[in-house]
Protein backbone atom coordinates (compact mmCIF):
# COMPACT_ATOMS: atom_id res chain seq x y z
CA UNK A 1 0.00 0.00 0.00
CA UNK A 2 1.51 3.41 -1.24
CA UNK A 3 1.53 6.25 1.06
CA UNK A 4 -1.50 7.82 -0.87
CA UNK A 5 -3.68 4.93 -0.11
CA UNK A 6 -3.41 5.67 3.57
CA UNK A 7 -5.97 7.00 6.10
CA UNK A 8 -4.87 7.72 9.52
CA UNK A 9 -6.76 9.44 12.62
CA UNK A 10 -5.76 12.00 14.51
CA UNK A 11 -7.03 12.28 18.86
CA UNK A 12 -6.99 14.24 21.01
CA UNK A 13 -8.09 14.04 25.00
CA UNK A 14 -10.28 16.77 25.39
CA UNK A 15 -13.09 17.98 27.47
CA UNK A 16 -10.79 17.40 31.21
CA UNK A 17 -11.41 20.89 32.49
CA UNK A 18 -12.75 20.90 35.71
CA UNK A 19 -14.76 24.14 37.58
CA UNK A 20 -12.84 27.10 37.64
CA UNK A 21 -9.80 25.08 36.67
CA UNK A 22 -9.32 25.06 32.57
CA UNK A 23 -6.87 22.47 30.61
CA UNK A 24 -5.82 22.84 27.27
CA UNK A 25 -8.29 24.48 24.12
CA UNK A 26 -10.56 22.09 23.53
CA UNK A 27 -12.11 24.26 20.89
CA UNK A 28 -8.49 24.88 18.99
CA UNK A 29 -8.47 20.99 19.12
CA UNK A 30 -11.39 20.67 17.64
CA UNK A 31 -10.93 21.93 14.39
CA UNK A 32 -8.02 20.10 13.88
CA UNK A 33 -8.77 16.43 15.40
CA UNK A 34 -10.92 13.90 13.80
CA UNK A 35 -11.75 11.97 16.83
CA UNK A 36 -12.17 13.44 20.45
CA UNK A 37 -11.38 11.48 23.66
CA UNK A 38 -13.93 13.29 25.73
CA UNK A 39 -13.59 12.90 29.81
CA UNK A 40 -16.37 11.41 31.50
CA UNK A 41 -15.90 12.94 35.14
CA UNK A 42 -13.71 10.08 36.90
CA UNK A 43 -9.98 11.47 36.36
CA UNK A 44 -11.20 14.91 34.87
CA UNK A 45 -14.37 17.07 33.63
CA UNK A 46 -17.55 18.27 34.99
CA UNK A 47 -21.05 17.99 32.86
CA UNK A 48 -21.14 21.58 31.61
CA UNK A 49 -17.52 20.76 30.37
CA UNK A 50 -18.76 17.34 28.75
CA UNK A 51 -21.89 18.95 27.45
CA UNK A 52 -19.85 21.92 25.84
CA UNK A 53 -17.33 19.18 24.29
CA UNK A 54 -19.73 17.38 22.64
CA UNK A 55 -21.72 20.37 21.54
CA UNK A 56 -18.57 21.49 19.64
CA UNK A 57 -17.70 17.82 18.50
CA UNK A 58 -21.88 17.46 16.90
CA UNK A 59 -21.20 21.17 15.24
CA UNK A 60 -17.44 19.89 13.90
CA UNK A 61 -18.70 16.69 12.83
CA UNK A 62 -15.77 15.44 15.22
CA UNK A 63 -16.33 11.63 16.06
CA UNK A 64 -16.78 11.24 20.33
CA UNK A 65 -14.87 8.40 22.40
CA UNK A 66 -15.71 7.94 26.01
CA UNK A 67 -12.41 8.48 27.60
CA UNK A 68 -12.65 6.24 30.85
CA UNK A 69 -10.49 6.10 33.63
CA UNK A 70 -10.01 4.63 37.33
CA UNK A 71 -12.02 7.10 39.68
CA UNK A 72 -9.44 9.03 40.47
CA UNK A 73 -9.92 12.99 40.16
CA UNK A 74 -7.23 13.76 42.39
CA UNK A 75 -4.75 12.11 40.54
CA UNK A 76 -5.68 12.68 36.99
CA UNK A 77 -6.63 9.12 36.38
CA UNK A 78 -2.69 8.44 36.16
CA UNK A 79 -2.19 6.55 39.44
CA UNK A 80 -3.17 2.47 39.43
CA UNK A 81 -5.59 1.41 41.43
CA UNK A 82 -6.92 -2.32 42.14
CA UNK A 83 -9.97 -2.51 41.90
CA UNK A 84 -12.40 -5.62 41.92
CA UNK A 85 -13.59 -6.77 38.27
CA UNK A 86 -17.50 -6.05 38.46
CA UNK A 87 -16.96 -2.79 40.63
CA UNK A 88 -14.73 -1.81 37.85
CA UNK A 89 -17.36 -2.88 35.37
CA UNK A 90 -19.79 -1.12 36.66
CA UNK A 91 -17.83 2.23 36.73
CA UNK A 92 -16.78 2.03 33.28
CA UNK A 93 -20.42 1.72 32.27
CA UNK A 94 -21.40 4.24 33.91
CA UNK A 95 -18.93 6.78 32.52
CA UNK A 96 -19.91 5.41 29.30
CA UNK A 97 -23.88 5.92 29.85
CA UNK A 98 -23.20 9.44 31.22
CA UNK A 99 -20.93 11.00 28.50
CA UNK A 100 -23.52 9.46 25.81
CA UNK A 101 -26.86 10.50 27.40
CA UNK A 102 -24.80 14.17 26.96
CA UNK A 103 -24.10 13.42 23.35
CA UNK A 104 -27.39 12.50 22.48
CA UNK A 105 -28.80 15.62 23.77
CA UNK A 106 -26.52 17.43 21.61
CA UNK A 107 -27.56 15.12 18.30
CA UNK A 108 -24.18 12.72 18.41
CA UNK A 109 -23.23 9.24 20.65
CA UNK A 110 -20.34 7.97 21.76
CA UNK A 111 -18.54 5.61 18.77
CA UNK A 112 -16.08 4.28 20.68
CA UNK A 113 -14.42 3.85 23.90
CA UNK A 114 -10.55 4.80 24.94
CA UNK A 115 -9.03 4.75 28.80
CA UNK A 116 -7.28 6.63 30.11
CA UNK A 117 -3.91 6.92 31.77
CA UNK A 118 -2.95 4.25 34.35
CA UNK A 119 -6.05 2.16 33.30
CA UNK A 120 -4.64 2.09 29.97
CA UNK A 121 -1.65 0.48 30.60
CA UNK A 122 -3.32 -1.89 32.71
CA UNK A 123 -5.63 -2.74 30.51
CA UNK A 124 -3.28 -3.79 28.46
CA UNK A 125 -1.26 -6.43 30.69
CA UNK A 126 -3.85 -7.26 33.45
CA UNK A 127 -6.56 -9.93 31.83
CA UNK A 128 -9.13 -9.19 34.44
CA UNK A 129 -8.79 -5.24 34.18
CA UNK A 130 -9.04 -5.92 30.67
CA UNK A 131 -12.26 -8.16 30.60
CA UNK A 132 -13.84 -5.86 33.43
CA UNK A 133 -13.44 -3.02 30.54
CA UNK A 134 -14.47 -5.37 27.80
CA UNK A 135 -17.43 -6.38 29.66
CA UNK A 136 -18.42 -3.02 30.23
CA UNK A 137 -18.46 -2.06 26.29
CA UNK A 138 -20.22 -4.97 25.59
CA UNK A 139 -23.20 -4.71 27.99
CA UNK A 140 -23.77 -1.54 27.00
CA UNK A 141 -23.33 -1.27 22.57
CA UNK A 142 -21.17 -3.99 21.32
CA UNK A 143 -20.87 -1.62 18.92
CA UNK A 144 -18.75 0.62 20.02
CA UNK A 145 -15.04 0.51 19.01
CA UNK A 146 -12.36 0.41 21.47
CA UNK A 147 -9.30 2.55 20.96
CA UNK A 148 -6.15 0.99 22.67
CA UNK A 149 -2.54 0.24 21.60
CA UNK A 150 -2.34 -3.22 19.30
CA UNK A 151 -0.93 -5.89 21.53
CA UNK A 152 -2.16 -6.47 24.52
CA UNK A 153 -5.15 -8.05 26.94
CA UNK A 154 -7.33 -5.12 26.38
CA UNK A 155 -7.29 -5.59 22.46
CA UNK A 156 -7.14 -9.46 22.59
CA UNK A 157 -10.03 -9.94 25.05
CA UNK A 158 -12.24 -7.18 22.88
CA UNK A 159 -11.26 -8.80 19.65
CA UNK A 160 -12.42 -12.31 21.20
CA UNK A 161 -15.82 -10.65 22.33
CA UNK A 162 -16.46 -9.05 18.75
CA UNK A 163 -15.39 -5.74 19.38
CA UNK A 164 -13.88 -3.56 16.45
CA UNK A 165 -10.12 -2.91 17.82
CA UNK A 166 -8.67 0.30 16.86
CA UNK A 167 -5.02 0.77 16.80
CA UNK A 168 -3.37 3.64 18.45
CA UNK A 169 0.20 5.13 18.88
CA UNK A 170 1.22 8.35 20.57
CA UNK A 171 3.10 10.98 18.29
CA UNK A 172 3.82 13.02 21.23
CA UNK A 173 5.30 10.63 23.88
CA UNK A 174 8.95 8.75 23.71
CA UNK A 175 8.61 4.97 23.57
CA UNK A 176 10.66 2.20 24.79
CA UNK A 177 12.60 -0.34 22.61
CA UNK A 178 9.96 -3.16 23.59
CA UNK A 179 7.44 -0.84 22.22
CA UNK A 180 5.92 0.41 25.76
CA UNK A 181 5.59 4.10 26.66
CA UNK A 182 8.49 6.03 28.28
CA UNK A 183 6.81 6.98 31.97
CA UNK A 184 5.83 10.58 32.61
CA UNK A 185 8.29 12.01 34.64
CA UNK A 186 11.16 10.79 33.07
CA UNK A 187 13.78 12.89 30.95
CA UNK A 188 12.33 13.13 27.23
CA UNK A 189 8.96 10.97 27.78
CA UNK A 190 6.58 13.87 26.49
CA UNK A 191 7.44 15.46 22.91
CA UNK A 192 7.34 18.78 22.24
CA UNK A 193 9.00 20.01 18.93
CA UNK A 194 6.49 20.27 16.63
CA UNK A 195 9.18 19.13 13.47
CA UNK A 196 9.71 16.03 15.17
CA UNK A 197 6.75 15.05 16.50
CA UNK A 198 5.56 15.33 12.72
CA UNK A 199 7.97 13.32 11.35
CA UNK A 200 7.08 11.17 13.88
CA UNK A 201 3.62 10.85 13.00
CA UNK A 202 4.64 10.29 9.57
CA UNK A 203 6.89 7.45 9.72
CA UNK A 204 4.46 5.38 11.97
CA UNK A 205 1.75 6.16 9.39
CA UNK A 206 3.39 5.44 6.31
CA UNK A 207 6.30 3.38 7.30
CA UNK A 208 5.13 1.70 10.28
CA UNK A 209 8.11 2.54 12.33
CA UNK A 210 9.29 4.54 15.98
CA UNK A 211 12.48 5.61 16.87
CA UNK A 212 12.41 4.80 20.56
CA UNK A 213 14.61 6.50 23.32
CA UNK A 214 17.90 4.63 22.45
CA UNK A 215 17.77 4.83 19.47
CA UNK A 216 16.62 2.19 17.81
CA UNK A 217 13.47 1.82 14.86
CA UNK A 218 10.64 -0.31 16.50
CA UNK A 219 7.55 -1.47 14.26
CA UNK A 220 4.73 0.14 15.65
CA UNK A 221 0.84 -0.18 13.25
CA UNK A 222 -1.94 2.27 14.15
CA UNK A 223 -4.63 3.57 12.42
CA UNK A 224 -5.57 6.55 14.98
CA UNK A 225 -2.40 8.91 16.09
CA UNK A 226 -3.06 10.88 19.65
CA UNK A 227 -1.86 14.22 20.77
CA UNK A 228 -2.63 14.68 24.44
CA UNK A 229 -4.77 18.15 24.94
CA UNK A 230 -2.28 18.99 27.83
CA UNK A 231 0.84 18.40 26.27
CA UNK A 232 2.97 21.71 26.01
CA UNK A 233 1.95 22.94 22.69
CA UNK A 234 -0.67 20.42 21.95
CA UNK A 235 -2.47 22.78 19.59
CA UNK A 236 1.20 23.52 17.96
CA UNK A 237 1.83 19.85 17.43
CA UNK A 238 -1.40 18.85 16.11
CA UNK A 239 -1.32 21.41 13.49
CA UNK A 240 2.06 20.07 12.90
CA UNK A 241 1.03 16.76 12.38
CA UNK A 242 -2.09 17.16 10.08
CA UNK A 243 -0.23 19.31 7.60
CA UNK A 244 2.52 16.44 7.63
CA UNK A 245 0.18 13.92 7.30
CA UNK A 246 -1.49 15.60 4.48
CA UNK A 247 1.94 16.41 2.88
CA UNK A 248 2.47 12.77 2.68
CA UNK A 249 -0.58 12.16 0.71
CA UNK A 250 -2.28 10.40 4.32
CA UNK A 251 -5.97 11.23 4.43
CA UNK A 252 -7.08 12.03 7.31
CA UNK A 253 -10.85 10.56 8.41
CA UNK A 254 -11.88 9.06 11.93
CA UNK A 255 -11.89 5.48 12.11
CA UNK A 256 -15.71 5.12 14.00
Amino acid sequence: MSAGDRTADLNADLGESYGAWTLGDDATLMDIITSANIACGFHAGDPLTLRRACAMAAVRGVTIGAQVSYHDLAGFGRREMEVPPDELAAEVLYQIAALDGIARAEGVSVRYVKPHGALYHRVARDPEQAGALVAAITSYSPSLALLTQRDGQAARIAAEAGITVVSEAYADRAYRPDGTLVPRGQPGAVRTDPTEVADRAVRMITRNVVTAADGSDIAITARSLCIHGDTPGAIALARAVRLALADSGVRLASFA
